[in-house]
């Protein structure tokens, strides 16, 4: 039986690194035990964790580190989309054996093909686990709502679909309409910019950075409760913070959330692997201007 249960606050963990760029698993565990002690539904490994920079071995690792300190307390996400699908499938067979509890599989865009081809990357890599998917539709590889429902409708794996692709509410609003039948589950993402809204539309969860596990943990704690004047108050504490890691060249949130999380005592180190845009005097203090203002 596939695992339809999962809802809430799932941060996407950043990898942390030391000067030399080698992976910090002293870190990483205490990045998972922060989001957990937050109050975090799951946790996932994603590109939001910059998981292509990974070598294979250190993917295997990341993901190995990340189930061992969670224990079964939160569900555990691994994202294993490629530009091909014998890959794919192969790490999503990988990830099945190291723990995972869902994956997260976005379609290739290297070589763009037709739906039919799409369809059966995606059909491939539900075929081979067990495990449920979280269809990603992001900005440079969306998946529409008719493709999403027809994928829902085709395999009972691809159960879930994260939204990325702005303005999300709007695609909220068509996924919960043509994929009423299917029961396609809806979490979003975008880094959480739009996470009450998304909630009003039919999202039962979001995947923000885990740079405020505190905060949307919250959020969704609130908005469970009933209380969305509450849930709108507490996101709008953050946004500035959200806006300032955010809304920058693009590549920078890879350096700018690795600051913010040495600044909250999460990572000793805040080197980002390249090429990335690399956080200057300026982008620092509007980094720590907008924390004062959250309180973080």
């Amino acid at each position: 039986m596939v695992d339809r249960t999962m809802t809430g606050s799932h941060p996407v963990l950043q990898i942390p690194y030391d000067p030399d760029g080698n992976i910090d698993e002293e870190d990483l565990r205490r990045e998972v035990e922060w989001a957990i002690d937050c109050g975090s539904d799951g946790v996932a490994i994603a590109l939001g964790s910059s998981v292509i920079h990974l070598i294979e071995s250190e993917r295997e690792h990341v993901l190995k580190t990340v189930v061992d300190q969670a224990r079964g307390r939160i569900k555990v996400c691994m994202n294993t989309g490629a530009q091909s699908t014998n890959v794919a499938v192969h790490w999503s067979k990988g990830a099945a054996d190291l723990g995972a509890d869902s994956l997260m599989v976005w379609q290739p865009t290297q070589h763009p093909t037709g739906t039919e081809e799409t369809v059966g990357y995606f059909r491939a890599v539900a075929n081979a686990t067990d495990l449920p998917i979280f269809i990603q539709d992001t900005l440079s590889s969306p998946c529409p709502p008719p493709l999403a429902v027809r994928l829902a409708a085709e395999h009972e794996n691809l159960c879930y679909i994260k939204v990325e692709t702005a303005p999300t509410p709007v695609h909220m609003t068509e996924l919960m309409r043509l994929g009423a039948d299917t029961g396609l589950i809806v979490f979003g993402g975008y880094s959480g910019f739009f996470v009450v809204e998304e909630f009003r539309r039919g999202s039962v969860g979001t995947m923000p950075s885990c740079i405020l596990p505190d905060a949307f943990a919250e959020i969704w704690r609130r908005w469970r409760q009933g209380d969305e004047r509450g849930a709108e108050e507490e996101y709008h504490r953050i946004e500035g913070l959200l806006r300032a890691t955010e809304q920058m060249p693009q590549g920078l949130f890879n350096s700018l959330y690795r600051e913010l999380l040495v600044r909250r005592g999460i990572f000793k180190c805040a080197y980002a692997r390249g090429p990335v845009c690399r956080a200057e005097p300026d982008h620092l203090k509007e980094l720590e201007h907008q924390m004062e203002i959250a309180g973080v």
